[in-house]
């Protein structure tokens, strides 16, 4: 049995020429879970219980070690079942039914040479039991066939969070059972009970298996933060968008974090020595922020204020910003401004918008580096990239060209036909410095002379 391509399991890569030995237990219907199982709503661990016959090797403990190299790819590898096992004065091997049927479908040559035979090689009943699978084995068997499984869920430290579809709810009680029985280190199995509140960006949740403990300690990118979950939002299938942004910064830089969580954005950069200006409106993940750059010991370069992203724009951003422009060259180093409020964040682009007075910004040079805005947001459509272009500009009030796009990158799929996106652009002195309804105004003028000149053509 030979591989042409390379395939990648978890924790092994097989390269071409080289002999499979990996097999999925889920495969063989002797290694699933008793059929009787499926369609279980409370958890019943008894129910799991099956006697099987697999294949085996019997010889004396001073053979096992020169023989295991020669089987180790069709070894039974399955959870609390070690593959060796000790029966009176021998060992037995045991091996995967699949890939071993008979003595024949081993390395036989190999084997006699070590003094191994046929008379070696025989089936032997195995009981099995509800420990001996995984939770996405145990799960897979239980929830219906004819439905979506249970595709993924997040962790959290020492909670796992679900947000489970319609037609799995029956099941709940069951999942998180099976959750914390399997996971490593789960305490808490919760499931989302509602849609993310807009102004604090949390959601309820409801507490389907473990104790009501929220308060986490998690790292992401190798940063330690700490936080109550059930009062602050986290997505760890965010880590990677974070990291992302955070390699972008250089030491020097500048970080405006208009709606900073409890911080992956703002501590990452602050530990980085950038100066970073971090708020959020809810006051739970604003304390939290401030624990997070103190544990992290980054507080000399990051100010954490707890107001409104509009507000934060309009008096801090302004203010700040306005400085390092006209003080120092902002060619040395890069301006940022994270907006991480997908539902929303678009609404608040206005706020750029006039920000300053053009006599503000009239004695720059034309060398000044302005600020680049990355703006998240969701987009529900077929042309999903296309719909969150038009967004933002929308709510920005101005096309967004080739000088001052700098990208729209896909984050990930929140669900069918929706996804969320990143949307990249440079600010310019046209934009701080004019107002939206000036803009669209003159807009609007600008349409209305094409239209009577088009007019007049048409007479003519």
């Amino acid at each position: 049995m030979f591989m042409v391509n390379k395939l990648k399991v978890p924790g092994l890569t097989i390269t071409a020429t080289r002999l499979r030995h990996y097999f999925r237990n889920m495969d063989s219907k002797e290694l699933q879970p008793p059929s009787c199982v499926r369609g279980m709503q409370l958890l019943q661990r008894e129910q799991f219980r099956k006697s099987i016959q697999v294949p085996l090797l019997r010889m004396p403990e001073t053979q096992v070690q020169r023989v295991m190299p020669l089987v180790k790819k069709f070894l039974l590898k399955m959870e609390h079942l070690h593959p060796v096992r000790a029966v009176g004065t021998f060992r037995e091997i045991l091996l995967h039914p699949t890939p071993v049927k008979d003595w024949e479908s081993l390395p036989t040559e190999a084997l006699q040479k070590q003094e191994i035979t046929a008379e070696n090689f025989t089936l032997s009943e195995l009981e099995l039991g509800y420990e001996n699978w995984s939770a996405n084995e145990i799960l897979k068997s239980v929830l219906p066939l004819e439905e979506e499984g249970l595709t993924s869920y997040s962790r959290i430290g020492h909670i796992a969070h679900l947000n489970l579809r319609d037609h799995l709810l029956p099941y709940k009680q069951l999942i998180g059972q099976v959750l914390h029985d399997k996971l490593p280190n789960c305490r808490t199995v919760v499931n989302k009970a509602s849609t993310i509140d807009n102004t604090y960006r949390n959601f309820q949740l409801e507490l389907i298996c473990g104790v009501p403990d929220y308060q986490v300690e998690t790292k992401e990118n190798g940063v330690p933060f700490e936080f109550d979950f059930s009062k602050v939002y986290w997505n760890p299938r965010l880590s990677t968008e974070h990291e992302r942004i955070v390699k972008l910064l250089q030491t020097g830089d500048v970080l405006y974090d208009v709606f900073a969580g409890v911080g992956p954005f703002s501590v990452p950069a602050a530990r980085k020595r950038c100066d970073v200006l971090a708020n959020d409106l809810n006051p739970v993940s604003f304390n939290w922020l401030q624990h997070n750059a103190k544990r992290n010991k980054c507080l000399p370069q990051i100010k954490m204020f707890n107001k409104d992203g509009r507000q934060f724009i309009l008096e801090e951003l302004r203010e700040d910003l306005l400085k390092r422009l006209l003080n120092t060259d902002t060619t040395s180093y890069a301006i940022h401004i994270t907006m991480n409020l997908p539902a929303m964040a678009v609404e608040f682009l206005d706020a750029f918008r006039g920000l300053y007075k053009a006599e503000d910004l009239s004695k720059l040079p034309d060398s000044v580096t302005y600020p680049t805005v990355h703006v998240y947001s969701f987009a529900k459509g077929e042309n999903t990239k296309e719909l969150v272009r038009q967004l933002v500009e929308s709510n920005l009030g101005a096309s967004l060209d080739d000088n001052l796009l700098q990208g729209i990158s896909f984050v990930r799929n929140v669900a069918p036909n929706k996804d969320m996106y990143r949307v990249s652009f440079r600010l310019s002195q046209h934009l701080l410095t004019t107002p939206k309804e000036v803009e669209l105004s003159r807009k609007r003028c600008a349409e209305e002379e094409e239209l009577v000149a088009a007019t007049k053509v048409k007479c003519v």
